[in-house]
């Protein structure tokens, strides 16, 4: 991205902050995994950072114990999803342990989200270019898509579609955001994220 978003010193005060904020909430959400659904409480993915280097992205465990381990897209209504795991992915919660993706480097406050490397594959020369920056906790299509998997579960084949229509628009949208980010744009997309949390699912009944 050529524009400049937020310093690597305020994403980790951000980022450390939000740890020491959200602690007892992590702890209760580990507790509620652990009693409800056994071991284990955190689910490890690779997932492609910056440079293409592969990382470990981390989240609480929402699936069936080995359910994790089947398709790369999620969709509403996925019998993998544990009753706590919904709640969870409902208010963004299994996500919180990527504050310590954060703390560690791997990733950033805002940046694009990191894909799997079979999808990581797909992309052209000019979509490559996303690879440049450190992926991100949110970016302008976790907005835009963020009803993604109700979406999904709407198409006759989510793989398809995934790979065909919502992988080069998200890279699209990334890309066109990273020309013009500046450290206020970063702060305004955070916030945007936040909210978006509740706001309700036109899918919803």
């Amino acid at each position: 991205m050529s524009g400049r978003g937020l310093p690597r010193w305020a994403e980790v005060i951000i980022a450390g902050t939000a740890v020491v904020v959200c602690a007892p909430l992590m702890a209760g959400v580990a507790l509620a995994i652990l009693v409800a659904d056994g071991r284990p409480v955190l689910f490890a993915q690779t997932r492609v950072g910056r440079g293409g280097e592969p990382f470990r992205l981390w989240k609480f465990r929402t699936m069936r114990t080995g359910g994790d381990g089947g398709a790369g897209i999620t969709v509403a209504g996925d019998p993998r999803i544990t009753p706590i795991g919904k709640a969870l992915r409902r208010w963004k919660l299994d996500e919180l342990p990527q504050l310590f993706n954060v703390l560690d480097g791997s990733m950033s406050l805002v940046g694009p989200r990191p894909e799997l490397p079979e999808y990581v594959a797909l992309y052209t020369d000019e979509q490559r270019r996303v690879l440049r920056y450190r992926p991100g906790l949110t970016d302008p299509a976790t907005l835009a898509f963020r009803h993604e998997e109700a979406l999904l579960a709407e198409q006759e084949d989510p793989e398809a579609y995934y790979r065909s229509e919502l992988i080069p628009r998200k890279l699209a949208m990334n890309l066109e955001y990273g020309a013009r980010r500046t450290p206020a744009s970063d702060l305004a997309l955070l916030w945007r994220t936040a909210r978006s949390i509740f706001r309700p699912d036109p899918r919803r009944p």
